[in-house]
């Protein structure tokens, strides 16, 4: 699977003036999800967020790998529809061993690049949200055997799966925190 660059480049008007309204709530609503789900890695070595604590194979370095992998696949359908994702019908085992492969630390890799790479990825989510002409405007999704046939997702509604998909991924870092140190992130 393959990811391209947005064609979309937002405007210097876009980036100054504060968002109000639908996209400054949706975006709000993101950003207190990513808070949660990094803020789980605080005070944590390489290896401590590379360690399996549950039965999954989920690291909490892997989630925000993939949390960010999967965030930058969905805005670029936003700008390039579905072939910015490939069809995941398609793809060879090697294909699934390297989409396998976002939940893991890998070696070389450090939980400072991790973050710093999830950064960037948010960035550029908030400034492609920020530009966008229409909400509205909608792609079909590409093939896969999860989604259903001959559908479509506006922008809008892919940004309301990728804060789902954060909501639910700070979940299970939380779960897997607690279990390697007893550290929580609410509660």
């Amino acid at each position: 699977m393959t990811t391209t660059e947005p064609t979309t480049e937002p405007t210097t008007e876009a980036t100054t003036k504060p968002l109000t309204g639908e996209r400054a709530d949706l975006l709000e609503t993101l950003a207190k999800h990513r808070h949660f789900l990094r803020f789980t890695t605080r005070d944590l070595t390489d290896e401590q967020a590379g360690l399996r604590t549950t039965v999954s194979e989920l690291c909490l370095g892997g989630l925000i790998k993939h949390t960010a992998a999967a965030e930058r696949n969905w805005t670029d359908f936003i700008v390039n529809g579905p072939s910015a994702m490939g069809d995941f019908t398609a793809m060879t085992e090697a294909d699934w061993a390297r989409r396998a492969d976002e939940f893991k630390m890998l070696p070389g890799e450090t939980l400072a690049g991790v973050l710093d790479d999830y950064a960037e990825v948010a960035r550029r989510t908030e400034e492609l949200i920020a530009a966008l002409p229409d909400l509205g405007a909608a792609h079909p999704l590409p093939k896969a055997p999860w989604f259903e046939a001959d559908t479509e997702w506006s922008a809008r509604r892919v940004l309301l799966h990728v804060i789902a998909e954060t909501a639910q991924h700070a979940g299970h870092a939380d779960i897997i925190r607690e279990a390697l140190d007893g550290a929580k992130s609410m509660g």
